[in-house]
């Protein structure tokens, strides 16, 4: 039998494991999307703008369909919708702080959109992650019910 701290599935969330998650929301939103004009979208609409969609397109465009079910399904289940409501009010009071100390300059639609879709891969890095901290602060496993 393998002994405890060697058995992966009983470790908990570590702040490495939330960076990665972290870290990997964002590049799954701002590879999506983002305002400096090198993403996904940017270059798929204007491939189709100049008939010139091609299966590089079309796999980049899987490989990103299957990121955000991935990311979406699992924040969903794992937060609700109220969880999800409340993830987003608190990060709009954290941004609101950071707006009324100084930190944070919203002084273009530029910045707005780049805070928004940092937020948004806030929420779900803290969806995949939500399992975690909530065996660590409850005791209780989340499991999902699958009818055979």
């Amino acid at each position: 039998m393998a002994d405890k701290k060697d058995d992966v599935s009983s470790g908990g969330l570590t702040a490495l494991g939330f960076l990665w998650r972290l870290v990997a929301a964002l590049v799954l939103v701002l590879l999506t999307y983002n305002p400096s004009g090198h993403s996904a979208y940017h270059w798929i609409t204007s491939a189709i703008a100049d008939s010139a969609f091609g299966p590089l397109h079309l796999l980049l465009l899987a490989v990103l369909m299957i990121g955000w079910a991935v990311y979406w399904i699992a924040t969903w289940r794992a937060l609700g919708t109220l969880g999800v409501a409340l993830a987003a009010l608190l990060l709009g009071a954290i941004i609101w702080l950071l707006f009324d100390i100084g930190l944070l300059k919203a002084d273009s639609v530029s910045a707005i959109t780049w805070i928004s879709l940092v937020c948004l891969a806030a929420v779900l890095a803290v969806g995949v992650s939500w399992s975690h901290v909530w065996r660590r602060v409850t005791g209780q496993i989340n499991v999902e019910d699958v009818d055979d």
